[in-house]
C-alpha cells in the first residue's frame, strides 16, 4: 500500500435547492419506510492505511449513511473502581436469597464503550460482561447460538459444566461454550466467585441469529437444574491436551455446535507455563511473547468468530508500535503496565480491563519489576474469513512494515 497516493478529492454538494426538494420528497414518503438517496453512500472513514499518524484511525464522514455509523472508542476499566459493584450486586442477591439467572438474569455488569451510544458492547463484534456467583449460586443448563467464554478472576472460579464435562476452574483459567452446546455455572465453594464473560453476541444479533434453549433433553441435578456430568473432569484435556497427537474417534463434536472446538478449558497454570517456556525462544517485537489458543482438531481459531491470545511482556518491555483491522479486548492477568493507543495512554494492573478498536495504533510496556501478562479477545477470524484483515508495524527505526496484507 503506498503512503503517498493522493488522498481523493470531495464530492461536490447537491445543490441547496436539489436538496431541500429531495428531502421534501422524503418527508413525504416517511411513511412508506423508504428513503430517497439525496447523497453518496459516505463509509465511516477515510482508508486507515493511508493515515500513517498515530492518532488517526479515520475521519468520521458526514451524512445520512456514514454519519449514522458508530465506531467504538478505546477505553479502559479499572478494577479497583468497578469491582465494588460486583460485590454490591452480590449482597443485595444474597440477602434477598435470589438465584443468578432469577436476578437480573445474572449476576453481572456489562461494560459499554462511549462511542457506542449505550450498546451493550465493547467493540461492534464483542460483548463483555463480568460476573459474581454467590456460594451455592447455579445458573441452569441451557444453549445459546452466540459463542462465549469465561476467564476467571478470582482465585477459585467455581465451575462451568459443558456438554456433560465439569470444569472446575481456578485464576487465569479459560473455559469455552462454543454455541450450540448445553452449559450450566455454578460455585460450590464458600467464597463468591468472579470471572469475565465474553461473547460475539452483537454479531449474531446483527444477523438476527440469537436464540436462548433452557429445555435441556439430560438428567439434571437440583431445583437450579444443572446438568448431570457425563464426562469425567479433564475429558477434553485427556483427549486433546498433548498438542500434535490427535485421538482417533469418530466424532469430535460437542454438542450442536458446527466445527466447535472440543477442547473447553485451558488452565491457567497450564498457559502460565507455556508463557514461561516461551520467553526467550519465541518472541514478537510488536506483541511481546505471544501464544494463541486454537481448536486442536482443526488448527483453526477457537471460535469462527473470535480469537484468543495470551501474552507476556518482561519487565521494562515495550513493544513496537502495531494497529490491525480486528478490535481486540484485554484483561490483566499479572503485573503492571502502560498500552498507548493513538494519543492516549493507559496505565493498567491486575485485572483492569480495556478495549483497543480496530485500525488505531497501539503498543505495550511493562512498568513492573515482574513479568506482566495479558489476555485478549479479537474479532480477527472473522475479519479473515470475509478477506478484510490487514495489519502493519513499526520497525525498530520507525519504518512502516506490512505484518498482514
Amino acid at each position: 500500500m503506498d503512503q503517498t497516493e493522493p488522498k481523493p478529492s470531495a464530492r461536490p454538494a447537491l445543490p441547496t435547492k436539489a436538496r431541500e426538494a429531495m428531502e421534501q420528497l422524503n418527508t413525504e414518503a416517511g411513511n412508506l419506510n423508504i428513503w430517497l438517496r439525496t447523497q453518496a453512500n459516505a463509509p465511516a472513514q477515510r482508508p486507515w492505511f493511508r493515515d500513517a499518524e498515530i492518532d488517526t484511525a479515520g475521519s468520521m464522514a458526514s451524512g445520512r449513511v456514514g454519519a449514522g455509523q458508530l465506531k467504538a472508542a478505546p477505553y479502559r476499566w479499572r478494577w479497583k473502581e468497578i469491582s465494588p459493584y460486583l460485590h454490591r450486586i452480590a449482597e443485595v442477591a444474597k440477602n434477598a436469597d435470589v438465584p443468578p439467572v432469577e436476578f437480573a438474569d445474572r449476576q453481572q455488569f456489562l461494560l459499554t464503550n462511549p462511542g457506542l451510544g449505550g450498546r451493550l458492547q465493547v467493540a461492534n463484534t464483542i460483548r463483555c460482561a463480568v460476573s459474581i456467583y454467590n456460594p451455592h449460586d447455579v445458573a441452569g443448563v441451557h444453549l445459546h447460538t452466540p459463542n462465549a467464554s469465561r476467564t476467571i478472576l478470582s482465585e477459585n472460579g467455581g465451575y462451568t459444566t459443558v456438554d456433560g464435562e465439569r470444569c472446575m476452574a481456578g485464576r487465569g483459567d479459560l473455559i469455552l461454550t462454543p454455541h450450540g452446546t448445553w452449559h450450566d455455572h455454578g460455585n460450590d465453594s464458600t467464597d463468591p466467585v468472579i470471572w469475565m464473560d465474553v461473547l460475539d453476541w452483537p454479531l449474531m444479533e446483527f444477523l438476527d441469529c440469537i436464540w436462548l434453549d433452557e429445555q435441556f433433553p439430560g438428567e439434571t441435578t437440583g431445583k437450579a437444574r444443572a446438568q448431570t456430568p457425563t464426562r469425567r473432569e479433564g475429558y477434553s484435556k485427556s483427549l486433546y491436551g498433548a498438542g500434535g497427537m490427535l485421538p482417533g474417534i469418530d466424532s469430535h463434536q460437542r454438542g450442536i455446535a458446527h466445527e466447535a472446538t472440543p477442547m473447553i478449558h485451558f488452565r491457567g497454570k497450564d498457559i502460565r507455563a507455556t508463557l514461561d517456556a516461551l520467553k526467550g525462544q519465541a518472541h514478537d517485537p510488536h506483541e511481546g511473547t505471544p501464544l494463541r489458543f486454537t481448536n486442536p482438531v482443526t488448527g483453526e481459531p477457537l471460535f469462527p468468530t473470535l480469537d484468543y491470545t495470551a501474552q507476556l511482556l518482561a519487565p521494562g518491555e515495550q513493544t513496537l508500535m502495531k494497529r490491525e483491522t480486528a478490535s481486540r479486548l484485554y484483561v490483566v492477568l499479572e503485573g503492571r503496565g502502560s498500552t498507548e493507543v493513538g494519543k492516549e495512554q493507559f496505565d493498567w494492573e491486575e485485572n483492569d480491563i480495556f478495549v483497543l478498536p480496530n485500525f488505531l495504533w497501539r503498543r505495550h510496556r511493562n512498568t513492573g519489576s515482574k513479568d506482566a501478562v495479558l489476555y485478549a479477545v479479537s474479532d480477527l477470524p472473522l475479519l479473515e474469513k470475509i478477506g478484510q484483515y490487514r495489519a502493519q508495524g513499526r520497525a525498530a527505526g520507525g519504518k512502516l512494515v506490512q505484518l498482514a496484507d
